[in-house]
């Protein structure tokens, strides 16, 4: 069955034997599924079983209750959660008997978090794809977030300026439960039909931003100096430590180094990207950036990495997280 774009679920729609929920947005991972629990109530699957899959799980009893038909052979809705996104041999065989051999008048929802590129490709995640409905709850970024809140405004009958989404988007970035939490304030403190401004934003939209290492890496590649300034400085004041966002920044750049060299020797972006792990944003926004940025910059950046790498060890006088966000900014520019 296709993959199937998460925000067109509707408890409306008629539903298949399957769905199998994963990515690494919480939030649109549990709208997901109350969204699904909401549709088989509609649809009369009243009889509800959970099973939660942790070490002492046993996955013989999810096949037996799988395999079982009520007295009255009532609809069922069958949820199986996989905390870790990691069954294990036993599950991964259970879950593909159970993709293989679905029960009739049945629904079989499964839980699960990001996965890695490798559980993606296991054959028990490869069965469930095969015959069910995925729904990835991908990260909604940067970029995408203020169409986001503009879109989840609208549906409560809500408008909002441009210079207030800017705040709105600003003040909640990376922190998608706390953004439909806001959202919610708004459409209690304000009548349908009105224009949330730059005032109403300041006053009533709580700073809960929450910035991570890989969305700095793709503000920098990417040559946004606006929002890498930002989130060095939310990364800084929400006490992240200088040691992992260098690491990554110097693996960033080794790639960087490596992909100047392949496409200078002729090679595609496609034919390295498994080997230089271009996923994701990066298939994009690495070869923008080499385009940006020369070779000599980033041999000297890596260079400079180095430097602070002895700063943060004390083995060399020096602020390092004054250096790393010189360092970093001067790469976004």
């Amino acid at each position: 069955m296709p993959v199937m774009r998460i925000g067109e679920l509707s408890p409306d729609l008629p539903l298949k034997p399957l769905y199998v929920i994963h990515g690494e947005e919480d939030l649109l991972r549990i709208e997901a599924l109350d969204t699904l629990r909401a549709a088989a109530k509609k649809q009369g699957y009243l009889n509800r079983e959970v099973y939660t899959a942790d070490n002492a799980f046993d996955w013989n009893e999810l096949l037996q209750s799988a395999g079982s038909i009520g007295l009255f052979a009532d609809l069922k809705l069958l949820e199986v959660h996989i905390p870790n996104g990691k069954p294990g041999k036993q599950g991964g065989d259970a879950l593909q008997t159970l993709a293989e051999r679905l029960p009739e008048d049945t629904v079989v929802i499964v839980m699960l978090p990001k996965l890695e590129r490798t559980q993606l490709k296991a054959k028990w995640f490869t069965a469930l794809a095969q015959h069910g409905v995925v729904l990835e709850a991908k990260a909604i970024t940067g970029a995408a977030l203020p169409e986001w809140i503009r879109g989840r405004l609208n549906a409560l009958n809500l408008n909002i300026e441009h210079d207030a989404l800017a705040l709105f988007s600003d003040r909640v970035e990376g922190n998608l439960l706390a953004a439909k939490q806001e959202i919610d304030k708004l459409a209690l403190l304000y009548p349908a039909g009105h224009l949330v401004n730059l005032a109403d934003a300041k006053a009533a939209v709580a700073n809960v931003a929450r910035f991570d290492v890989f969305q700095l890496a793709g503000a920098w590649m990417s040559g946004d100096s606006a929002r890498t300034g930002r989130l060095l400085e939310g990364l800084e004041a929400g006490g992240e430590e200088p040691v992992l966002l260098l690491w990554a920044l110097a693996e960033d750049i080794r790639t960087l180094i490596r992909l100047t060299a392949a496409l200078k020797q002729g090679q595609s972006v496609q034919a390295v990207r498994n080997s230089l792990r271009l996923w994701g944003d990066k298939q994009t926004l690495a070869p923008q950036a080499v385009k940006r940025i020369s070779i000599n910059r980033l041999i000297a950046a890596l260079q400079e990495c180095a430097r602070i790498d002895r700063m943060i060890k004390g083995a060399e006088d020096g602020n390092a997280w004054a250096e790393f966000k010189h360092l970093v900014m001067g790469l976004a520019a």
